[in-house]
């Protein structure tokens, strides 16, 4: 199960229900997911409309999910080897915090993401290289 948001009883008590949510870390290994595969429709579909993707500090690179579509597409396109592999991964409420070793056309790279879920998709990320 995942997050669980809400239980309740019925009147004799004697029933229960449990509305749960798709966790902040589930959301993000799907992305991470699509982006080993270079799969851009499962990748996007992780993200809001209103995406903001950051570079750390505080530097906005784009924001909303067509100008990601136009970015990760063309990149997916020409990097056959692309793969991520996360080294750490901390989860703390909404955000998820990866350690990411990627390789991109035959070069390796380290570098941190942090991940803000809300209602099920990614709403913000801040990328540190």
């Amino acid at each position: 199960m995942n997050t669980i948001t809400r239980i309740s009883t019925n009147q004799k008590g004697d029933r229960i229900a449990i509305v749960s949510d798709i966790s902040p870390e589930h959301i993000v290994q799907k992305q991470l997911d699509a982006y080993n595969a270079r799969d851009i429709d499962a990748f996007l579909a992780t993200y809001s409309n209103t995406i903001k993707v950051f570079s750390y500090p505080n530097e906005l690179n784009y924001e909303g999910k067509e100008a990601m579509k136009k970015s990760y597409a063309s990149f997916f396109d020409s990097t056959p080897d692309l793969h991520c592999e996360i080294k750490n991964r901390i989860v703390i409420g909404n955000k998820v915090i990866d350690e990411e070793f990627l390789t991109i056309n035959g070069k390796n790279y380290a570098a941190a993401a942090i991940y803000e879920v809300k209602n099920g998709k990614i709403v913000k990320v801040t990328f540190i290289q």
